[in-house]
């Protein structure tokens, strides 16, 4: 293999993997991984092309200010492509996206500027309208605009495009592709390319349910109301200006939580990370081949790593958190323990360790308190005020043990009281300890209760 100079010599030219264990019933499934590329996604494709192409018309020049909006993995595209060129670059974010993207983009030099997920386009507060006006009133900056930005579906169009077709040409050509929208960039380039050298490959967009676009494809009618998903990247609730649906001829309304099960069905099956869009894409991919009464050649992207999701949609305990994994329901308060002790999930802390160790486990696991344990007898919880306490003025007693600063006077709450029972214990600032008898069964914070209730709603 060659030796590069840039990173950005290994944007592009992504391989493709036939799925051997999916179930894709008379079709053949190729999976394109566009998480490959060096920034993780898809988007650094556009990335790359949206600031070259506006160096070649002196758009822009090194040491400029650059300014977009994204849900995360444009910015991504764009923080490497303007780390290596030399430009400053303002990102505005909207704050569903994952903390992993947001520590990715910081530690490239982006300045990211969080703002809110549960407004529309119009909205000042709209992360596509909060960065026009940011790039407004920032002297000399540049508004990269995505989705106005005719580039974007450019490199689509002259690379990605072309650069299926010959990959596919060895396997008898392409019959079908699955994408997202977001931008509208991929489908649109892509649409582009296949009109004039592949007309007879379908396109099928894979659309997540609040999202309008399934709606549109499909019944022809565009709706002025979109509701929230947790699906990053894809989706959206107005038409891009640079998009072109006249291809697409199928859509398919994916939920969050078949979304995120396919995209770890992928993982579990294939072996292959792929991020929450990816099982979007995945999951409308599947239901369209298992439809089919002959054999095709279809192809999905696996549209960015799941390396920036780990805290979210691999992570049991989001997932349960969110209704998104089953849980075995008792019918009393064990229905609200996220972490049972009797299946070893409670994080706890013995009584003669050191604190310094119980001040580890609560950062490791982003947790406030820890269970004091004498085998499986509870004897104490000792929490961040406890820990705190004991240790001003005097960090060396980090290395007194646990049992120093724990309370052993407990809270407890019978694991078949009322709901209700667990409000005087909030009150009171406390956690509440949940008991069979003198057996411990687990915690309940205020947040375990809220996130009951929100799916009780669901």
């Amino acid at each position: 293999m060659p030796i590069h100079d840039s990173i950005l010599d290994l944007v592009g030219d992504t391989p493709i993997i036939r799925a051997r264990r999916l179930d894709t019933g008379p079709c053949t499934l190729y999976l394109k991984l566009e998480s490959q590329n060096p920034g993780g996604s898809i988007k650094d494709r556009i990335g790359l092309s949206m600031i070259e192409a506006a160096e070649k018309r002196g758009d822009i020049r090194p040491g400029d200010t650059l300014v977009e909006g994204t849900a995360g993995n444009t910015g991504i595209g764009l923080a490497l492509v303007a780390q290596q060129k030399g430009y400053k670059l303002i990102l505005v974010v909207p704050d569903k996206m994952s903390r992993e993207k947001i520590f990715n983009l910081k530690a490239m030099g982006a300045q990211v500027v969080l703002t809110r997920s549960d407004v529309a386009k119009g909205h000042p507060d709209y992360y596509q309208d909060l960065a026009k006006a940011i790039a407004d009133r920032t002297p000399g900056a540049y508004f990269i605009n995505q989705f106005g930005n005719q580039d974007n579906p450019a490199a689509h169009e002259s690379g990605t495009g072309p650069e299926i077709l010959r990959q596919m040409a060895g396997v008898g050509g392409l019959d079908a592709i699955v994408f997202g929208c977001g931008s509208s960039g991929t489908m649109t380039g892509l649409s582009r390319c296949f009109a004039a050298h592949s007309p007879h490959t379908e396109l099928v967009l894979a659309d997540p349910v609040g999202s309008i676009l399934e709606e549109y494809i499909n019944r022809g009618t565009l709706s002025d109301k979109s509701a929230s998903w947790m699906v990053e990247g894809i989706g959206e609730d107005f038409l891009p200006p640079i998009s072109d649906f006249t291809r697409v001829k199928q859509a398919y309304a994916i939920s969050d939580k078949e979304s995120f099960l396919t995209a770890r069905e992928l993982l579990e099956k294939e072996g292959i990370l792929g991020g929450s869009s990816s099982g979007t894409l995945l999951a409308a991919a599947l239901k369209y081949c298992r439809e089919q009464t002959t054999p095709k050649n279809v192809l999905v992207f696996v549209c960015d790593t799941g390396n920036k999701y780990l805290s979210k949609m691999y992570n049991d305990y989001w997932m349960l958190d969110n209704g998104f994994l089953a849980r075995e329901q008792h019918g009393d308060l064990r229905d609200l323990i996220l972490r049972p002790f009797a299946d070893r999930d409670t994080v706890v802390v013995g009584a003669n360790d050191l604190l310094v160790t119980a001040w580890q486990r609560m950062k490791l696991y982003d947790v406030s308190q820890l269970p004091v344990m004498d085998g499986d007898q509870l004897v104490g919880i000792v929490d961040e005020s406890d820990v705190l306490l004991h240790v001003y003025g005097d960090e060396a007693r980090f290395r007194d043990p646990v049992a120093t600063a724990m309370v052993s006077k407990l809270d407890k709450v019978d694991v078949r009281a009322p709901i209700e029972a667990l409000l005087p214990v909030f009150d009171r600032g406390h956690v509440a300890i949940v008991t069979e008898g003198e057996r411990f069964l687990g915690l309940i914070t205020r947040i375990d209760l809220l996130n009951y209730l929100r799916r009780r709603v669901q």
